[in-house]
């Protein structure tokens, strides 16, 4: 008989993945579903980036390459942490990973021992505490509120903060609710974490090109140079280059935590693609404009979606400053029935009902650690957002005590 271990025991399935299954379900039966439950960009991939992976493929770049990355690929990311975020970086204390995802488990299973302890601010992007759970590790959540912006305040971080804290994760932008931390708040965040050189900072800035009204991104390790030796600034190109499928990420701190990642790394898949790689380094070396323009059309979505969304029954949606989701709540319809004779115990099922009557792809605020929201991606056409707020707002209008 197969058990499954310990480890995967504490594991939860993808929600995004069980929500994409089912919809792809409804396409399959004949209806017209709109998917706002994947945080993809709806452009393709650059064309100079898609080139490059051609000349790589014909050129015969499609061996073994070293396991933390291919040199010209880590050299290429040092330049970006240098010319972007003004932080220094030699090839030897950066490691290229398939994906932000495997960025983040080389690092926890390097490092995080049972019992240890992640302070991870809720809500949070659901892999963090997965990763966490499946390697004995003890996430510690800290609640972020609306009123405040879904920002953690330095207060709580302070408060969160025992000897058994191993790791603190910090995602701004961010997923799900898309915040966005001036420099002061991020420096009173710093000022907190200096007090405790045991901890470790995990800086999450894949959605670092997507900040939106006059706002500046800041990372971490930039607005406290204290602590650039305990702090893993990761990254990838899947966002901001729309290049998912490519599964390409980096991150970049002190060399013995790198060192670890390598060895974690070579366990799992040896390392990341040699083409996808090639692709990276023109996606970083090359036209950094097309960034620009994709951030103002993500701003319009944005405006377009908060607008609508707020203009529906029983929904409230503050305005994210940055990243692609809009984090609404639907805390006013728990307890109703859909036109379908569905009645929404909870966000679970109301995002059910909204998928199989209205035929709009969601997730649910619980698996996020924040029950009574709900999240939907705009990085979807202008098109495909239009029908699905007409869709949605006839839905929620619907609805029944």
């Amino acid at each position: 008989m197969i058990e499954w271990s310990t480890r995967l025991q504490g594991v939860q399935p993808s929600a995004t993945a069980a929500m994409n299954e089912l919809a792809k379900t409804l396409v399959q039966q004949g209806h017209d579903v709109i998917n706002l439950s994947f945080g993809e960009p709806d452009q393709d991939t650059p064309l100079p980036v898609q080139e490059a992976a051609i000349r790589a493929i014909r050129g015969g770049q499609t061996k073994y390459t070293l396991t933390r990355g291919t040199y010209e690929c880590r050299v290429a990311v040092a330049e970006k942490f240098e010319r972007e975020n003004s932080l220094t970086y030699t090839p030897h204390e950066i490691i290229v990973a398939p994906g932000g995802k495997q960025v983040l488990f080389n690092a926890f299973f390097a490092t995080v021992n049972p019992g240890d302890e992640v302070i991870i601010p809720r809500p949070y992007w659901v892999t963090y505490p997965d990763i966490i759970r499946s390697l004995h590790g003890q996430p510690v959540f800290v609640d972020c509120f609306e009123e405040d912006g879904f920002k953690l305040t330095p207060e709580s971080l302070e408060a969160a903060i025992t000897p058994r804290t191993k790791w603190f994760v910090f995602n701004a932008p961010s997923n799900p609710t898309g915040a966005v931390y001036s420099y002061d708040e991020m420096k009173a965040l710093t000022n907190v974490l200096l007090k405790h050189p045991h901890v470790l900072i995990m800086a999450d800035d894949v959605y670092e090109p997507f900040v939106y009204d006059g706002q500046k991104f800041h990372t971490i390790a930039e607005v406290e140079p204290r602590l650039f030796d305990r702090t893993l600034t990761m990254n990838g190109v899947s966002k901001g280059y729309a290049m998912t499928g490519w599964r390409v990420g980096y991150g970049a701190g002190p060399q013995k935590l790198i060192d670890g990642m390598a060895i974690a790394q070579s366990l799992i898949n040896s390392h990341t693609v040699s083409i996808s790689q090639a692709a990276t380094i023109e996606a970083l070396r090359g036209d950094q404009s097309l960034k620009a323009a994709w951030n103002d059309m993500f701003k319009e979505r944005r405006d377009f979606v908060v607008e609508h969304l707020n203009q529906m029954d029983g929904i409230s949606c503050s305005m994210p400053g940055g990243a692609f989701y809009a984090f609404p709540s639907c805390a006013a319809h728990i307890g109703k029935t859909t036109p379908g004779g569905l009645y929404i115990e909870n966000d679970g099922e109301l995002v059910r009902g909204v998928l199989t009557e209205a035929f709009v792809a969601s997730i649910a605020g619980t698996e996020f650690g924040a029950p009574g929201h709900f999240r939907i991606s705009y990085a979807a056409s202008n098109d495909e957002l239009d029908r699905a707020c007409d869709r949605m707002g006839n839905f929620f209008a619907k609805l029944k005590p």
